[in-house]
């Protein structure tokens, strides 16, 4: 019996190896995947920020270190600068009027002066 034993440890041992390199190569599969999802969802006319955001940070946590993770950052970031920097504006380059802008200013109020007395002058 300690025979069996001494062979029944290795072999549990080298399936347990096994069992984590496939954990960690579905893992690493699954975040290129998310990283090819971020550049094409940035690179959609109205992207999604947070969902690219979101799979650009799995795409971390898994321990993906490649260009791709450093260029679909580069993306999300000036993406979000083009967006601030046209944000409110129309085609002829002015900003947008606000509801808020048209009634800052107060109403104009109408004064209504009392007609002259007229003296009654002999």
């Amino acid at each position: 019996m300690p025979i069996e034993a001494a062979l029944i440890k290795p072999v549990v041992d080298a399936l347990l190896v096994l069992f984590r390199q496939a954990d960690d190569i579905k893992l690493k599969r699954n975040a290129e995947a998310a990283l090819r999802e971020a550049i094409l969802e940035l690179l959609q006319a109205n992207p999604d920020e947070n969902r690219a955001e979101a799979r650009i940070a799995i795409a971390k946590a898994a321990g993906t270190l490649s260009e791709d993770i450093v260029l679909a950052e580069d993306m999300l970031k000036k993406h979000r600068a083009t967006k601030a920097r046209t944000n409110g504006k129309g085609s002829t380059g002015r900003k947008r009027k606000t509801a808020e802008t048209k009634t800052d200013r107060p109403a104009a109020k109408k004064t209504e002066k009392a007609p002259p007395s007229r003296k009654a002058t002999k």
